[in-house]
């Protein structure tokens, strides 16, 4: 008979699932009613920082233990997941065990927890998901709550699985800041790396550059080495100091270029020249990893100098090893300019949400088109597929993206079908369906407003907010210019993806279209357009959720 916990759930028993696990796991998401009361009432971060440290040592761990982790800490607003990747690749050549452990997670929740690579199997999730949870429940008494929030938990798991696992190192992303994230009980990592920073999550960090780079260099450590690649003057100011005070020695990575000279170039796994960055920061971090380790065969070029503009000693510029050019090369990371290609469709997925990133998108989109080869035998259909969340500005992130003068526009929540049946890993308690729906009007809007400011051939009509009928899964206004590009809004990724592919996607094959799925003259004519185009170029951004949406339907076997 199958055991019952504490709140009448299954645990761990052999019987016990692991979307048993997940299911538990997503009550420790806020819900939407308190995380806004949160927002309003928010404590003092240091002490949810402190909170950590005591939901660690109620789990059996001091944070001495996590030492012997050989921790590799990278923080930063955009590149810090591609940085991580690079890293760990590029370690692993070595023949290194690597922990990896990074947010969100695109399908399946464990792909946050990484062994060598890959996710975590279900049933080694499973097994310390339950022994975390329960540790934590015998532990708790009034004067504390027995669980973390879902980001803490699952950082306090992975702590515990690189442990058990034995690994060679972790390479630990922040979650969002620095200073007071939870991961940020780290007392002595290895190395510190802070990637390309910009303007995100404001209402925690700040609405400044400077700022959020006080909060990012929360994560230098006495004595610890920390790199970072180069920064508008202001933040980068402000990085030097937080170092300065904590006695940090930082440096700044000199440009990929400086590492290749006199080299063949280096062959990097993601597209884009924005990764060139994050590859220049990743070497960095491993070469000091492998230096402090005395596991290095890295013949330097030249030492650590002074840099005088910047005020900060340039890092060692060094020959790349063979491992790290493996590395580079082989790195995979779903979800940032990734490319599927599906006979006619072409699926470009990149979850840039930040002014910047998106810039970075957009360069990398027009770059990967200019390349292609021009179809033959029928038009070229450019469709863009959007959605942002949290206190981002959709206004200017849209505004970025009309360069790549799109046929459609296409909007949707973040939700991989209407209804709540899906995969657990996919849901999200901390917002209502009513407020994901209204936001994507406002983004249809948003972009409308913007076609209609556009002096050019085509305008956009100003958005009727109102459904096409209450029996219809399209929200979608009717642009009474026949000429104009058009936009829709989609109740669901299912039904966008079915209304883009119109079933020439060789794998996304989903049963027949629901009722009032093209009942839209915009969605009935464009139909008709994505059929007989002879290719389509279709751009997914704007959120890492979206994106990781968009997989869970283009590539089932992330969800095996």
């Amino acid at each position: 008979m199958e055991q019952q916990g504490p709140t009448g759930c299954p645990f761990a028993t052999r019987t016990a699932s692991f979307q048993d696990a997940v299911r538990m796991l997503n009550t420790l998401q806020t819900n939407a009613s308190y995380l806004e009361q949160v927002k309003r009432q928010r404590s003092d971060p240091q002490s949810q920082l402190e909170a950590m440290e005591r939901y660690l040592a109620r789990s059996g761990l001091q944070v001495e233990d996590l030492d012997r982790l050989n921790i590799i800490h990278v923080t930063g607003t955009k590149g810090k997941g591609s940085t991580c990747a690079f890293t760990e690749h590029i370690l692993r050549n070595y023949g290194l065990k690597t922990g990896f452990f990074s947010s969100p997670h695109l399908v399946q929740v464990r792909e946050r927890i990484r062994i060598n690579g890959q996710p975590i199997s279900p049933e080694l999730f499973t097994k310390h998901f339950w022994r975390l949870y329960h540790r934590l429940e015998e532990t708790k008494d009034s004067s504390c709550v027995s669980m973390p929030a879902y980001f803490r938990f699952l950082t306090l798991m992975a702590f515990h699985v690189f442990l058990q696992e034995k690994v060679d190192l972790a390479v630990v992303e922040v979650g969002i800041g620095g200073a007071y994230d939870c991961t940020n009980i780290i007392r002595k990592p290895v190395v510190c790396g802070v990637s390309s920073l910009g303007i995100d999550h404001t209402s925690l960090l700040g609405d400044t550059m400077e700022k959020i780079a006080w909060q990012k260099g929360g994560i230098f450590k006495h004595g610890i080495p920390a790199f970072t690649v180069l920064q508008p003057e202001g933040p980068l100011a402000v990085l030097r100091d937080r170092a300065q005070q904590i006695s940090c020695p930082l440096y700044l990575c000199p440009p990929l270029e400086a590492l290749e000279e006199g080299a063949p170039p280096l062959i990097l796994g993601l597209e884009g020249e924005h990764q060139r960055s994050n590859a220049a920061l990743a070497l960095q971090l491993a070469h000091c990893w492998l230096q402090h380790h005395n596991n290095q065969d890295i013949q330097e070029l030249k030492m650590s100098r002074p840099s005088v503009r910047w005020q900060l000693p340039l890092a060692p510029v060094f020959q790349p090893t063979s491992h790290m050019r493996h590395g580079l090369r082989d790195t995979e990371w779903p979800g940032r300019t990734q490319v599927l290609l599906r006979g006619p469709l072409t699926w470009y997925l990149d979850g840039a949400h930040t002014t910047s990133s998106i810039q970075a998108c957009v360069r990398w989109y027009r770059q990967a088109l200019q390349r292609r080869e021009r179809p033959s035998g029928g038009p070229e259909v450019r469709v863009l597929l959007f959605n942002s969340t949290g206190d981002r500005d959709p206004a200017a992130l849209l505004k970025l993206l009309q360069p790549c003068r799109f046929d459609y526009a296409v909007f949707c929540p973040n939700l991989t079908e209407v209804s709540s049946t899906g995969s657990a890993d996919q849901q999200n308690f901390t917002v209502t369906l009513d407020q994901v729906l209204l936001r994507c009007l406002q983004h249809q809007q948003h972009w409308n407003c913007l076609g209609e400011e556009q002096d050019s051939s085509d305008l956009w009509s100003s958005p009727n907010l109102e459904p096409s009928g209450p029996t219809s899964l399209l929200l979608a206004p009717h642009s009474p210019h026949p000429c104009s590009a058009s936009s829709l809004v989609f109740s669901c990724i299912s039904h966008a993806l079915q209304w883009i592919s119109q079933g020439r996607d060789p794998i996304f094959q989903p049963p027949s279209p629901p009722r009032g799925l093209l009942a839209h003259p915009v969605a009935n004519s464009g139909a008709t357009v994505l059929r007989e185009a002879a290719a389509i170029q279709v751009l997914v951004t704007g959120s890492l959720h979206l994106v990781g949406g968009v997989l869970k339907l283009l590539e089932p076997s992330m969800s095996q």
